[in-house]
């Protein structure tokens, strides 16, 4: 290798402008245009805003309570965000504060993907792979649109949760380890990156990252070079620097309930029993990462093969492998683990766009050549056929909380233009059949994210969480002073941020007349202090039409302020909640347990 190989020409430049370009309208574009999606967002969106008002940059708090399930970098820049001045010009839905650090943190790892393989272009087979130039900076592209084009980052980055951001972070300095036993970069620069992966998730960002190293090493039989060149004593004790501080300051402050809900639950416990009834068999990630990298998943299994079979190759060519171990590591350790959720597959998506680029970059004409291409464009092309016929499948969702998703769908002509962009993508791909193909076809999928998907994803805003809105705009309009606020029934979070109120949750469970009831008369929290059910005092309750016909909440006096959608805004007589719980407890037999533990309590 040259030293000219690691550095940018002109040509280099222009395809990081593209990756670029592409990470702004896969992530960025109209980002802020729809508002919070219940229920984990609002909890993340309300503690960064608490942060910026209160001023309290310690410890995350929301609706009164603390929120100890995540570390605090991700609240920290929502938090930037929610400080800023103007918020009802430029971010009157709160989504853009909120959402930004995923959003710049996935286009930020699509640009390092392709800087990477600009700079260390891998050695590849055929006669276009990255042996020429042009060869490289088509690899670099499509490694790149690989990661992005992933339907669970395209989710997730455009949500204000700290996954997005934690394997953004994780897989930098992932990336930036390689480059560093490739022969490139500083040997602290990862270190210092992995310790703010600690800061966004917690240890599991140092598991990963040793899993990932120590297969590789393995693999590669250079555990020597592996080791001089990483400095793993140093570097431990630099990522220790960057993230214990704040680790330690706040066991200081909150002592054991932070020490038990974060480290007890959040990570043992997660990791060693099923926690949310996220109960899921042992194969769990194998349909994931299936799913996760359609309709490229025949190069993904190419690419892992590869990966993991070639003899051991130079350092800086060494990537394929480095990413197929990364990928692994992340699928053993997360398949040990007792609960599973597919955002945990995440952190593989940059190692499996990868391969998906480099796996193509290695096709030699022939059989096995054709088969790939042929398999992943019949997967576009019936994405496409199913899209195209929209109006056979449409009518058979059912969304309680959407009932008229599917009229809308169709109407909105999402659907045909969804499959054009992927009938596009395969016909272009097609047409570049010997070089240009898997770009022609991203190209296509990148059409449909922003002509079809995007506008898909306000339509649902519009049905699903709008009317939240509409009925937060009314409790802040018809509130009394010190007035409590409670919803039953389904419990939406958002309804706390846009209220900017306390809320007393209680989902359908038969005990929730009394568990509201006492909860009213003697539940502290910040924003919310007890207040006993004398004849001028009452609360606004948010109920849905479906919770409201229940037994135990049927035939509360009440009087109806607004109804949006599904929900309902009342005003109930704390003297009539009282006379109605006690009613209810004898005819039912149930009794108050709203002081059970409940870990995910907010």
């Amino acid at each position: 290798m040259t030293r000219n190989a690691l550095h940018l020409g002109r040509q280099g430049w222009l395809v990081l402008l593209l990756v670029a370009a592409c990470g702004v309208a896969l992530f960025v574009w109209q980002l802020g245009n729809t508002g919070l999606v219940d229920e984990t967002p609002p909890l993340f969106a309300a503690s960064a805003r608490a942060m910026a008002e209160t001023g309290d940059w310690l410890t995350p708090r929301v609706n009164g309570l603390p929120r100890y399930d995540k570390p605090p970098l991700v609240y920290w820049l929502m938090g930037l965000g929610f400080a800023l001045p103007g918020q009802s010009i430029w971010n009157p839905l709160g989504t853009w504060a909120a959402r930004l650090p995923s959003a710049l943190g996935s286009a930020g790892l699509m640009l390092l993907i392709a800087d990477t393989l600009l700079r260390l272009p891998q050695r590849g087979s055929s006669t276009t792979s990255s042996s020429t130039q042009g060869g490289a900076a088509m690899t670099a592209i499509t490694a790149a649109l690989a990661f992005g084009l992933s339907p669970l980052v395209l989710l997730w980055s455009r949500s204000a949760v700290s996954d997005a951001l934690f394997s953004a972070l994780l897989s930098a300095a992932l990336l930036l380890f390689w480059r560093r036993y490739a022969g490139q970069g500083r040997w602290w620069l990862p270190w210092l990156v992995l310790g703010l992966a600690v800061l966004t998730k917690g240890p599991v960002a140092v598991v990963l990252a040793a899993l990932t190293t120590a297969l590789f090493a393995t693999l590669q039989r250079d555990w020597p070079a592996v080791w001089s060149r990483l400095r793993p004593w140093r570097g431990l004790a630099l990522t220790a620097a960057v993230a214990l501080p704040w680790y330690g300051l706040e066991l200081l402050v909150e002592g054991k309930p932070y020490w038990d809900s974060f480290f007890g639950y959040h990570n043992l416990q997660r990791f060693t029993g099923v926690v949310n009834n996220h109960l899921q068999p042992w194969w769990f990630f194998f349909p994931v990462l299936v799913v996760a990298s359609l309709p490229f998943t025949p190069l993904l299994l190419a690419g892992i093969w590869q990966g993991l079979r070639w003899r051991p190759a130079a350092a800086e060519h060494s990537l394929q492998r480095f990413a197929a171990c990364w990928l692994l590591a992340v699928l053993l350790f997360f398949t040990t683990a007792a609960t599973k959720l597919p955002s945990y597959w995440i952190p593989a998506t940059p190692a499996a766009g990868l391969l998906i680029a480099l796996a193509a970059q290695n096709l030699r004409p022939g059989r096995w050549s054709t088969l790939l291409k042929l398999s992943t464009l019949a997967l576009s092309a019936l994405l496409a056929v199913g899209l195209a016929a929209g109006a056979l499948w449409a009518p058979l969702i059912v969304e309680p909380e959407m009932p008229t998703l599917a009229e809308s769908l169709l109407a909105s002509g999402a659907l045909p233009r969804a499959a054009l962009c992927f009938g596009l993508g395969v016909l272009a791909a097609l047409l570049l059949w010997r070089s240009g193909w898997l770009l022609a076809q991203q190209l296509g999928m990148a059409g449909f994210v922003v002509s079809a998907l995007v506008p898909m994803v306000a339509l649902g805003d519009q049905l699903r969480q709008l009317p939240v809105r509409q009925i937060a705009a009314a409790v802040v309009e018809r509130r009394k002073e010190q007035e409590p606020l409670a919803m039953v029934g389904i419990l939406k979070p958002s309804l706390h941020f846009y209220a900017r109120q306390v809320v007393i949750y209680e989902g359908i469970q038969p005990s929730g007349p009394l568990n509201l009831n006492d909860r009213l008369a003697s539940e502290r929290r910040r924003g919310q202090q007890p207040s006993p059910p004398g004849d001028a005092n009452s609360l606004l309750l948010v109920i849905d039409g479906a919770t409201s016909a229940l037994p135990h909440w049927k035939g509360l006096p009440h009087q109806q302020l607004e109804a949006r959608g599904l929900y309902r805004l009342w005003r109930v007589q704390r003297r009539d909640l009282d006379q109605w719980a006690r009613g209810w407890s004898r005819r039912s037999g149930t009794s108050p347990d709203w002081q059970l533990p409940r870990p995910e309590r907010y």
